[in-house]
């Protein structure tokens, strides 16, 4: 799973590296080594532009940096109180899943850390872990997202939420735990467009997040 990460790039590195426009304006969190649920976090969704008019454009896409709430709150909850839960959606899942089937077809996205912390049971005590890349690169979460607003106010804002996609880890991650983000290789992600759903859950796909992830630096978090 994924329980806390980081990201410390701001909107305009990521948006050369992901070839992508920064549409934050002035709602960017600032670098945060210790996100956690409920936050706000930065995303990368590809969607059709719209006329004047509101009318999609299905012949054109456009890639931009989102400013979301990682802990996704389906449309028809009743309030945002579950969202804290909700952080993670199981990739070889979340299509058959209420929660999360509209948004594995239709909205997707992807989430850039520098890195993500998990927790080592042993015995009765946690050893929190710190896994990266293999480079300065961003890794490229696959994510989802959605829109709420409350049932109890038709006029209030909608609220952007997201969740982190996770797969089985495997080699010496799944010695720290048995889950871990789905991380998309860099030909997936380089163009800053989220996977499709067939993409995302197929075992190429897969197998790609695993040569990627052989890789990555697994360590513990200790003081200096």
């Amino acid at each position: 799973m994924c329980g806390r990460y980081a990201s410390t790039k701001d909107p305009a590195t990521l948006a050369v590296e992901f070839d992508a426009l920064d549409a934050t304006e002035s709602e960017a969190p600032g670098a945060d080594y210790n996100v956690a649920p409920t936050k706000p976090v930065l995303a990368i969704v590809a969607r059709h532009p719209r006329d004047v008019e509101g009318k999609p454009d299905p012949d054109a896409v456009v890639r931009s940096i989102r400013v979301m709430r990682w802990g996704l709150v389906p449309t028809w909850s009743k309030d945002r109180n579950g969202g804290a839960k909700m952080i993670n959606a199981r990739s070889e899942t979340a299509a058959t899943k209420p929660a999360y089937r509209d948004s594995m077809a239709r909205r997707r996205c992807i989430l850039p850390a520098d890195g993500w912390f998990e927790w080592k049971r042993e015995g009765g005590a946690k050893e929190p872990f710190y896994v990266t890349g293999p480079d300065d690169s961003s890794l490229a979460m696959a994510g989802l997202w959605t829109a709420w607003r409350d049932p109890n106010e038709p006029d209030s804002p909608w609220l952007i939420t997201c969740a982190v996609l996770t797969a089985d880890a495997f080699g010496p991650l799944a010695e720290v735990h048995e889950r871990m983000p789905l991380v998309l290789p860099r030909e997936s992600s380089s163009n800053g467009s989220p996977p499709t759903r067939a993409a995302t859950t197929s075992p190429s796909c897969l197998s790609r997040h695993r040569r990627l992830c052989r890789g990555s630096s697994c360590g513990p978090c200790r003081p200096p």
